[in-house]
């Protein structure tokens, strides 16, 4: 074990300091738009609320930082995301009501990304893939219509990208929800569907979206 502890440190010593020497480190801005889409656990919340797909926006910052050669890097970027969502739910007499909300996050994604570097065409397009964790912070109030969600959201991102011309990024990726969203409903709105748990008890609510961006790196 001693061993196995030792060779990691020397491996991350030795990672740094090629990074630290070698390595790409560059700033840009990104903006975007997103596609929420919000997922229940149980099939009767799905069912009388089924929350559709609504489009929102995201801008902000980004840097990168990459190991040259091998293509491996990583990103972190602080944005602004503005997420909106539409929840028709039918009550008991069916009738259908629209149950919108937009909600506004500080985005925190942190990428691992690897970049395929083809000597032939590297200077004018380069592919990458990237994945990792994502932490959104709820601003404003917690209460969104029907439910009350939690600030912190955290998310897991998968996607792929261009590079074109060394600058301009184009992104796309989904990002599925990790954590139960909402503490709870508030049954006492009129026309609340009966008859449905709170989210607390034993259904989860996890927010998914999709998300495509441009960045231009300097």
């Amino acid at each position: 074990m001693k061993k196995l502890k030792f060779t990691l440190v020397m491996a991350l010593v030795a990672i740094f300091g090629c990074s630290q020497a070698n390595a790409f480190l560059r700033f840009g801005v990104k903006a975007g738009l997103n596609v929420d889409k919000v997922h229940f656990s149980k099939s009767n919340w799905n069912e009388t609320f089924n929350d559709d797909n609504r489009c929102g926006w995201t801008a902000g910052v980004t840097t990168e930082f990459t190991v040259p050669v091998i293509g491996i890097g990583m990103d972190l970027s602080l944005m602004y995301a503005r997420m909106n969502s539409e929840s028709p739910f039918i009550d008991g007499d069916g009738v259908v009501t629209s149950n919108k909300s937009a909600k506004n996050f500080l985005e925190i994604p942190l990428n691992l990304k690897y970049k395929l570097s083809l000597p032939a065409i590297n200077r004018i397009v380069i592919p990458y893939i990237f994945t990792g964790p994502d932490l959104a912070l709820k601003l404003g109030g917690k209460k969104d219509g029907y439910l009350q969600t939690k600030t912190a959201q955290w998310g897991w991102n998968l996607g792929l990208g261009v590079e074109l011309i060394k600058h301009l990024q184009i992104g796309a990726g989904y990002t599925f929800g990790i954590n139960n969203i909402v503490k709870f409903a508030d049954k006492t709105i009129p026309g609340f569907p009966a008859g449905l748990p709170s989210p607390t008890d034993d259904v989860k609510i996890k927010n998914n979206y999709w998300t495509v961006t441009a960045a231009w790196m300097f």
